[in-house]
């Protein structure tokens, strides 16, 4: 997870990851591979193959069934009809949205919306999915159900998941390592109870200063070695 306030800077990391904004210096390396060396048709295929997106705010195609919508990226490969729509329909069942294919956007609840943006994502197969606070427009109910099910699809499919959030208890939950920002500047790393039980500063500190600590702390953690 990458955490912080608004404007700190988390969705602009992340966006340098598939070059989506241009890093003015440093390296990113994904299998070994640093993506600022790459041309622009190199730089195409590493986002339309390895890397999938998960927007907040949805961005469905309002004139495309959720199947169409589902398929776009097969579309853009050039995948035949037949051939992108069976994976369509495979995936659909991965979100759970067996026997919706044919509606349209704005038949769909806000949650079942966020499932084909990331049922999209999925029909790739890509390696990296980057999720940019996909939760935060949802009802709390929601939002709750949404997490539950990407965690558990998470574990069926053991990718690697960049999750922004400004929240800190949706960090703790998603996350098994956290980056804290501020500023445009990385304040902390580390897991959920490094954190927690170790805050850098005062700024990291003021996060983990409501969050329950017997949801996030092992008794390991919090033990002493009995002094000599």
């Amino acid at each position: 997870c990458v955490m912080g306030l608004s404007g700190s800077g988390k969705s602009t990391l992340v966006r340098h990851i598939n070059r989506l904004l241009e890093p003015t210096s440093g390296k990113i390396l994904i299998n070994n591979q640093d993506v600022m060396q790459l041309d622009k048709d190199s730089l195409q295929e590493l986002r339309n193959k390895k890397i999938g997106m998960v927007f907040q705010n949805f961005a469905l195609m309002p004139h495309r069934s959720v199947l169409d919508n589902i398929a776009m990226p097969l579309e853009i490969r050039g995948i035949s009809k037949n051939d992108r729509l069976d994976t369509a329909n495979k995936i659909l069942n991965v979100v759970e949205l067996q026997g919706w294919g044919n509606k349209f956007a704005h038949e769909l609840s806000g949650g079942m919306q966020q499932r084909v943006g990331l049922a999209r994502a999925l029909a790739v197969d890509p390696e990296i999915l980057i999720f940019d606070e996909p939760f935060s427009a949802l009802d709390p109910l929601i939002r709750r159900e949404m997490q539950d099910e990407l965690l558990k699809l998470q574990e069926k499919l053991q990718k690697t998941m960049v999750f922004i959030t400004h929240d800190f208890l949706e960090a703790i939950k998603m996350g098994d390592h956290i980056a804290i920002m501020k500023d445009g500047e990385v304040s902390q790393v580390g897991t959920p109870e490094e954190i927690v039980a170790n805050p850098k500063d005062q700024y990291v500190k003021d996060f983990c200063e409501d969050v329950p600590k017997y949801k996030v702390l092992s008794a390991g953690k919090v033990m002493r070695k009995e002094c000599c």
